[in-house]
């Protein structure tokens, strides 16, 4: 038996389903990732885990122990807000220390931890001072020391990073998966950003409106998603609306709005069927013998340039060029076709 295992967990605000039968075993010092856009369930997962709201269907055990009939505090979670949700008029010392002077455990034992959960941020420097002292990265770090100095047996993060900038949110990506390995923390993690989900996480699952869409590693899901909201989600921006005009073991041809492509298959397909192929801007390539597109917009990206371009039928194609074209150009664009996944419409 996993040692944390969500069994048909199910939320209805209004009789309408935020999240529907989740099904989830976590083993001990596992990252698991909860992704998905805006409203599809995610954070609600995460609050029913925390016990911030109760259950309509389903149960929550850790080992033998059912956690959904017990209040947030006796659940032993730690949790990481977007917002920070730090006490203005305590210092950072004093903010780190609340939970476990909350716990009346002795002064020594207090200031040992509260020391140690200092350093494992690296706030030495800043321990005296009020959180409006501190940037917005100090904050997180602050409320993440809050979280892990409790010893929790499981941590909850919901979206840390999303009002970091995107500098500090990568250092801060980094910051959090050290803390994970170093402390050996279980944690779930809740983000709508794929590539930050990608980077961090032992595993993901992916929802939309409030269904499980898929759950695996992150090779799995980056190379063989399951369906096209997950290719969507994967990082695979063109999803060109297409028609099979043929089907062989290994290969599926499509076409439609002048534009035709060889594929694989995902799921049963046969000739005649609406389908959906899914080709990240990568993959799509400036290349002699393809479809052609006129160029409409071009940015740098550092060692390549991001493009839009139309085909005659005006089928919008994102890819990807070495080489700077001018908007108005006319090239001609190539895929591999190991490299584009054909899914049911």
């Amino acid at each position: 038996m996993s040692w944390l295992r969500i069994d048909g967990v199910t939320r209805r605000f209004g009789g309408k389903a935020a999240l529907e039968r989740l099904d989830l075993d976590i083993e001990q010092g596992e990252f698991i990732a909860l992704l998905g856009p805006s409203g599809c369930g995610k954070s609600t997962a995460l609050n029913c885990l925390a016990g911030l709201l109760p259950l309509s269907e389903g149960s929550i055990w850790q080992d033998d122990t059912r956690l959904d009939t017990l209040p947030p505090e006796r659940r032993g979670f730690g949790m990481v807000f977007q917002s920070y949700a730090l006490f203005p008029h305590l210092s950072v010392r004093k903010n780190i220390a609340f939970g476990l002077q909350m716990r009346r455990l002795p002064r020594a034992e207090v200031r040992r931890r509260t020391d140690e959960a200092i350093k494992l941020v690296r706030l030495e420097e800043h321990a005296t001072k009020l959180p409006g002292q501190l940037s917005g990265g100090q904050q997180q770090r602050v409320a993440i020391a809050r979280a892990v100095v409790l010893e929790p047996s499981l941590v909850l993060m919901d979206e840390p990073l999303s009002n970091l900038d995107a500098k500090l949110r990568l250092e801060m990506r980094t910051e959090i998966r050290r803390l994970h390995q170093s402390l050996g923390l279980t944690t779930v993690y809740v983000t709508h950003d794929q590539e930050e989900a990608l980077s961090m996480a032992d595993r993901l699952v992916v929802l939309r409106d409030g269904r499980v869409q898929q759950i695996g590693t992150p090779e799995e899901l980056h190379t063989r998603p399951a369906n096209r909201h997950v290719a969507d989600f994967m990082g695979y921006r063109n999803l060109l609306p297409l028609k099979v005009t043929a089907v062989t073991p290994d290969v599926v041809t499509v076409e439609g709005s002048g534009l035709a492509l060889r594929g694989t298959g995902v799921g049963t397909l046969a000739a005649g069927d609406e389908v959906v192929a899914a080709v990240r801007p990568e993959d799509l390539v400036v290349g002699e013998g393809g479809v052609p597109v006129t160029v409409e917009v071009v940015e740098y990206q550092g060692r390549e340039l991001a493009v839009e371009a139309r085909t005659e039928q005006g089928l919008r194609l994102h890819l990807r060029a070495v080489e700077r074209p001018a908007p108005g150009d006319r090239i001609t664009v190539v895929a591999d076709p190991s490299r584009v996944l054909v899914f049911p419409a």
